[in-house]
């Protein structure tokens, strides 16, 4: 029969900084359902310190639309799944919105105007 190991003894799983940004970017992409047209997908970096990881997650954006509410929901979908899938805990989640494409802009250069 195995001996029991103390929990003290047992050692630690730690995840890489890569793969939580990886989740993390996942997520967002999740969140904001599509890419822009000619938009690059939500890409994140994190700070990881013990069970804790903070988040930066930059994205694209159609335009018009409820910026503050999408980002929110990034916030909030992003926090949730890191810490569903690392077991992390997520007090902060910086979006930053690096371009918003516009769909007025899109349908004139294609020759159509409202």
């Amino acid at each position: 029969m195995a001996a029991q190991v103390a929990p003290g003894e047992r050692g630690a799983t730690r995840i890489a900084d890569r793969v939580v940004a990886k989740i993390a970017a996942q997520a967002a992409r999740e969140a904001v359902d599509e890419v822009p047209d000619g938009g690059s997908p939500p890409h994140a970096t994190v700070a990881v310190h013990q069970d804790t990881a903070r988040v930066r997650v930059s994205l694209e954006m159609d335009y018009p639309c409820d910026i503050g509410g999408r980002c929110g929901e990034v916030r909030r979908h992003v926090a949730e799944r890191v810490k569903a899938l690392a077991g992390m805990d997520v007090p902060e989640v910086a979006v930053q919105v690096e371009r918003l494409h516009s769909a007025r802009v899109r349908a004139t250069a294609q020759g159509r105007t409202r």
